[in-house]
């Protein structure tokens, strides 16, 4: 059985940072809610991404910051409270300049986030994934980000990561390298360096270059053939599966309702579907079971019966009055 919201906010952070610290690449994997949450901590992931572009889609919004930073920060206090190990949120652009930044770290700390990534890019951001030569924040600017977030953080233990598009808007190598010191520089506790390449040549070459300055994370979304075994002769400390469980929970929803809808029926899905036990499970049903015996079956258990009421004594019969209202004599009818 998992154990739900277990962990303290500083024994998450402790265990983030450790991962930062690690010599093996530490891979996370992408929740967009709490049952998914709950899912990537039992598969044995050490730690969640809470993807701004998987919360966003889930709710059926382009990832644009299309939902209020309060809505998503609505999910991943359900994803901290259905889960015992660190979550890495998804930031985009801090929703605003340093002022919105330094507020939202202050609400991820109250709600147990272990670290927020924050990326240099415009609010509203676009996904890295559309469109060419994205808009990039001034670096100045961006370093004054993330020094009010690095002050407003309630615990010396939660992190920043500090994410660059420099690659991903086709401002170069040099760029990317000079955009990483930088934010090293002004706090930042590891850098993520993006990039939407299909082979990991750029994040690679920028590995290299970035010589273990600081903790490197990467999201191989499209160079995913790249090995464990690259990343760390690399030197990267960090791999994040970006977007795998909503992908895969998209692809899973369209096949079964294709199926059903196309059928007419369901008993041809049903062995390719999770059961209504494991949904259960999940969500630990059998603790509410529990609880309930302890603190309502009690309360609501029914008084024992009342003594049955002593039997009434039989009515004496009325006497039938006359005509004249004269009582007759015993056994005479009145006529």
């Amino acid at each position: 059985m998992l154990a739900i919201g277990t962990t303290t906010a500083a024994e998450r952070q402790a265990r983030f940072r450790a991962l930062l610290a690690s010599s093996e690449p530490e891979y996370l994997m992408e929740a967009h809610n709490a049952l998914a949450g709950r899912i990537v901590e039992e598969t044995g992931f050490p730690a969640i991404w809470a993807s701004g572009f998987g919360i966003a889609s889930s709710l059926g919004l382009r990832d644009s910051n299309e939902a209020s930073w309060t809505q998503v920060l609505d999910i991943v206090e359900f994803i901290t409270d259905a889960t015992s190990i660190p979550v890495l949120f998804d930031g985009d652009t801090g929703f605003g300049n340093f002022n919105n930044f330094r507020r939202l770290v202050r609400k991820l700390g109250q709600r147990q986030v272990a670290a927020v990534s924050v990326e240099d890019k415009l609010f509203p951001k676009t996904n890295s994934f559309v469109g060419e030569c994205q808009p990039l924040a001034d670096v100045a600017e961006f370093c004054g980000k993330l020094r009010a977030g690095k002050d407003a953080q309630s615990s010396d233990g939660f992190c920043i990561v500090a994410r660059t598009e420099a690659l991903i808007s086709g401002r170069g190598m040099n760029e990317a390298l000079d955009r990483a010191a930088a934010y090293h520089e002004a706090g930042a506790d590891a850098v993520f360096v993006h990039s939407k390449a299909t082979t990991a040549h750029e994040v690679l070459e920028f590995a290299a270059r970035w010589d273990r300055r600081a903790p490197l994370v990467v999201a191989p979304t499209t160079y995913h053939g790249t090995t464990c075994a690259q990343f760390r002769e690399a030197g990267i400390s960090m791999v994040i599966c970006a977007n795998h469980n909503l992908r895969a929970s998209v692809r899973a929803m369209q096949d079964v309702s294709a199926r059903i809808f196309r059928e007419r029926g369901v008993a041809g899905a049903e062995p390719d579907i999770a059961s209504m036990r494991d949904i259960f499970r999940l969500v630990n049903q059998d603790e509410l079971t529990h609880a309930e015996a302890e603190y309502l079956l009690p309360v609501l258990a029914p008084e024992p019966p009342l003594a049955p009421a002593p039997a009434a004594a039989a009515p004496r019969p009325v006497p039938e009055l006359s005509r004249e209202g004269a009582t007759p004599r015993a056994g005479v009818a009145a006529r």
